[in-house]
């Protein structure tokens, strides 16, 4: 951890040089500890200290982008130069409205020192509680137990000065036997928010359940979607449609839909990044601070993330939702996702089911087929059931799914009171938090041998 004072004071003299109408400096400093796991041993304990430092220049409306992962004045000078050297032979942005100035930001707690301090040996001795559990059950297990600290800057010629330092702790868990297996995650910027037994405990006893999978036809089931398979869903429908650029270049299943019905009364998709039950993250990359959104209200379509470039270009406002320098092409989108619960119980919804199949999770999922419809595929993993007259028969064997998600989220039964968070690839930031669902209609397109 640098530290605000120094970064900025840092910044203030590098910025001197740059002969730009504009500059902006973005510090991502990450502190990052990896414990994995294979067989029930531990096989790799990793520690990674490194930064990125985007440098953005503003000559007129020409932007150039450059980084570096020095913050000796040497090296940011001379990224600062390159950065200007670049925006000197692009095109004008006609979009672009020039850097945000400064505003105020929400404060709120997002580093907590025990989560900066765990060691090696404290990921060890929760991960071997992991091991004694599954040993139980003659289970081996997989996983990584991930704890880390960081923090983010950001500073601009216009004024901006924010800084924001993080901690975070992740723990996923793969439990085997010889023919199944079963998953679990915790996710917490607060380390001691990390159950390792509860967590061992759920993939075990998916993991025992699902031995001996059996069979079962592809074709429409009615299924329940535990949060993490909820969660694996919505990051890719935020990928492909609740982001500025699909929305604006018509690819999103939002595009032409802004409040019409989409979906079911009970679903609500939003993007909270202050709500600390989750991993919040007071402004985004510009400098800009987050505003909650929502995408999806009762079923109806409300509207998508922006940063500053498309937010002008339709006339509206930022979001607070623009991404580093290197990725402004990719226009605003949500890092901050809630699928809102509802009033069920996991086991109700269950024991309403005459006919269907339980996800723990998916993976391998591709949401390129089919963007304005929301089509994704991908295959179940990590416990896959049966229910039978509101009874979870069996395991079965894996299967794929190719459906619109438009239409599976259109007849909603059930949603759970209760919400769990899945990291994702910026978990450092954001992350989902999602409820059990209850789909009436799932279309599964394939079936594997395993």
């Amino acid at each position: 951890m640098i530290g605000k004072e120094k970064l900025f004071s840092i910044f203030e003299k590098v910025v001197k040089s740059s002969r730009a109408d504009e500059t902006e400096i973005v510090f991502i400093g990450t502190d990052n500890g990896l414990t994995r796991f294979a067989n029930s041993t531990i096989h790799q304990n990793v520690n990674e200290s490194n930064a990125t430092i985007y440098i953005r220049t503003v000559i007129g409306q020409k932007i150039g982008v450059s980084s570096t992962n020095s913050i000796s004045q040497n090296d940011l000078k001379a990224a600062i130069a390159n950065s200007f050297e670049i925006a000197k032979y692009q095109k004008d942005n006609e979009h672009f409205p020039g850097l945000p100035g400064p505003e105020d930001y929400a404060k709120i707690e997002t580093y907590f020192e025990p989560t900066a301090k765990y060691s090696p040996k404290d990921r060890a001795r929760q991960v071997k509680k992991v091991f004694v559990r599954a040993n139980k059950r003659k289970f081996l297990t997989a996983g990584s137990f991930a704890t880390g600290d960081g923090e983010i800057a950001v500073f601009n010629t216009k004024g901006v000065r924010c800084h924001q330092a993080l901690t975070t702790a992740n723990l996923q868990i793969i439990a085997m036997s010889d023919t199944s297996s079963g998953y679990s995650v915790g996710l917490s910027r607060r380390v001691e928010d990390i159950d390792a037994v509860a967590l061992a405990d759920v993939a075990v006893d998916k993991a025992f359940k699902s031995k001996k999978p059996k069979a079962v036809g592809a074709g429409e089931y009615e299924v329940i979607l535990d949060p993490a398979a909820t969660a694996a869903l919505f990051e890719w429908v935020n990928y492909v449609g609740f982001g500025s650029k699909a929305y604006i270049d018509k690819t999103s299943f939002l595009s032409g839909n802004i409040g019409k019905k989409l979906m079911s009364d009970s679903v609500s998709v939003y993007d909270d990044a202050i709500n600390t039950d989750a991993i919040a993250m007071p402004f985004d990359f510009e400098g800009v601070p987050k505003k909650k959104i929502y995408m999806i209200e009762n079923g109806v379509g409300k509207g998508v993330a922006y940063d500053r470039n498309t937010g002008n270009r339709e006339g509206v406002p930022s979001t607070g939702h623009g991404l580093t320098a290197d990725e402004h092409g990719e226009g605003g989108i949500p890092l901050n996702i809630f699928v809102a619960p509802g009033d069920k119980t996991r086991e109700e919804m269950i024991a309403s089911v005459k006919k269907g199949i339980l996800v723990t999770r998916f993976h391998y999922i591709n949401g390129f087929i089919d963007t304005p419809r929301a089509v994704l595929t991908g295959m179940t993993r990590d416990g896959t059931f049966l229910i039978e007259d509101g009874q979870i028969k069996h395991g079965v064997k894996n299967l794929r799914f190719t459906d619109s998600m438009v239409r599976a989220f259109s007849d909603v039964k059930g949603i759970s009171a209760k919400t769990e968070l899945t990291p994702s690839w910026w978990d450092s930031v954001g992350c989902i938090s999602a409820p059990t669902i209850h789909l009436e209609s799932f279309k599964f397109t394939g079936t594997t041998d395993f």
